[in-house]
């Protein structure tokens, strides 16, 4: 019950003249109902010195008859209503939310009804260091994760893929023996490591449980762990710095993100300082250069380009005078990807070198190879069919992240001898990072 349902309330508890006529008392706003005789009037006066509060009182008062309400104002929006033990504040506003606020006619002798009103649910507070809309609010992002953590991650099946079987089968003997090696060279050939990787990981095993008078199977995970390891860390170069002036060609399959990797790459060259330039020569793949202009654009780095369709050695042509015009640091070339006809795939390379070789004599010249980590043993035969026609000088493994399958990179390590420079572990431009063996043996096993 609001304020105005209290007061006519009382109203109608009053004994009613024959003739009576309902009338308004308005104050400052507020509508009172009155019972009034014919000619009554309920007159509100301000006495000199009285206060505006008093004036309030005597006229409610007057219209109702009774004198256990009184009503003072604290604040000009703000009205107290109280009695001789107790006061609840009370906006005008928030007046008509009040709760029913009950009151029986009290007997003779009982004390008056003390009239109560609950206080309406005040907002909760917030506090300074919290945002206002606490369910807008976003929470803070993650941060991202280092690299060796993503690769670590990233890794997860494959280790999971090596190791799952490597355990299968030591947890099934009970002394090594032929029969042990037989179906570890099996569990290691499906976990894509390939036949002759397999085969050199397993004879280098044998000769080593034979030295150490090993008997113990699980003794020879840690040693398959330890060989793998040591495979991978052979011939290693520790740091590659390319001479100024470079130019690299990067070659592989459609699909292999090859155009990607050539945007991390120019922009992994030029965080190091080095002064970069792209040569889109890929001119035959549909929206390859416009593919290779946002990457450009995304790592700040001009791209030179013709139509497609147009010769792509005239392209490294144009890039070459480009490059030695502006003493670039390092050219990259993104080239076409067929493979189905190596001898057209080695005319092109042939005839884009002698571009090279002719305008840029003093040149240093990289071929990097980007292969799929998720298509496991068909990179291998891609990188053997690449080797056949093109004098590869480094590997780039994408797709790290998530595969069964990165077991292929100790098997292009054993088996082409060619160094795998870079591996790329997401679709960030910071997500390809310079191959370390050490650290790939770390993540691949789960050390720290």
């Amino acid at each position: 019950m609001g304020l105005f349902d209290f007061f006519k309330k009382k109203e109608e508890n009053m004994p009613k003249p024959e003739e009576q006529q309902e009338g308004v008392l308005e104050i400052e706003g507020l509508e009172l109902e009155q019972p009034a005789e014919e000619n009554e009037e309920v007159v509100l006066v301000l006495e000199e010195g009285e206060s505006e509060t008093a004036a309030i009182s005597h006229a409610v008062h007057e219209m109702m008859g009774e004198n256990d309400i009184e009503i003072h104002r604290a604040t000009p929006d703000v009205l107290y209503q109280e009695d001789a033990t107790e006061a609840e504040e009370m906006t005008v506003e928030e007046s008509t939310e009040l709760e029913e606020i009950t009151s029986e006619e009290p007997e003779e002798t009982a004390e008056p009804e003390e009239i109560t009103a609950e206080e309406p649910e005040a907002p909760e507070a917030v506090r300074p260091d919290e945002p206002e809309d606490r369910e807008k609010a976003e929470p803070d992002p993650e941060p991202k994760k280092g690299f060796f953590a993503r690769l670590k991650e990233g890794l997860d099946k494959t280790r999971r893929n090596i190791m799952d079987g490597v355990d299968s089968v030591l947890g099934s003997f009970t002394k090594i023996d032929e029969d042990l090696f037989e179906e570890l060279e099996e569990a290691l050939i499906m976990a894509d490591l390939g036949v002759q990787t397999t085969m050199e990981i397993v004879n280098r095993l044998r000769n080593r449980v034979k030295k150490e008078h090993a008997t113990d199977p699980s003794l020879v995970k840690g040693m398959l762990i330890e060989e793998i390891t040591e495979m991978l860390s052979e011939g290693a170069e520790e740091e590659e710095n390319l001479p100024a002036p470079t130019v690299m060609l990067v070659i592989g399959v459609n699909g292999v993100g090859k155009t990607t990797t050539i945007g991390k790459l120019a922009h992994s060259f030029k965080k190091d300082g080095k002064a970069v330039l792209l040569a889109a020569a890929d001119t035959f793949r549909a929206a390859a250069i416009d593919q290779l202009e946002i990457w450009g654009e995304r790592a700040g780095i001009e791209v030179i380009k013709h139509e497609e369709n147009s010769d792509p050695a005239a392209v490294v042509f144009d890039a070459v005078h480009a490059a030695r015009n502006k003493k670039a640091d390092l050219l990259i070339c993104d080239t076409a990807g067929r493979l189905h006809n190596k001898k057209n795939l080695m005319e092109e390379l042939r005839k884009i070198a002698r571009v090279i070789e002719r305008e840029y004599p003093d040149a240093n010249r990289e071929v990097y190879l980007v292969l799929d980590a998720t298509t496991g043993q068909n990179a291998l035969q891609q990188a053997r069919l690449f080797q056949e026609v093109a004098d590869i000088t480094g590997i780039i493994l994408t797709k790290l992240d998530g595969t069964a399958k990165g077991g292929i990179v100790v098997a292009i390590k054993s088996e082409l001898k060619i160094p795998v420079r870079y591996i790329g572990v997401g679709e960030g431009i910071d997500d390809l990072q310079k191959f370390n063996a050490a650290d790939f043996a770390k993540a691949l096993f789960g050390g720290e």
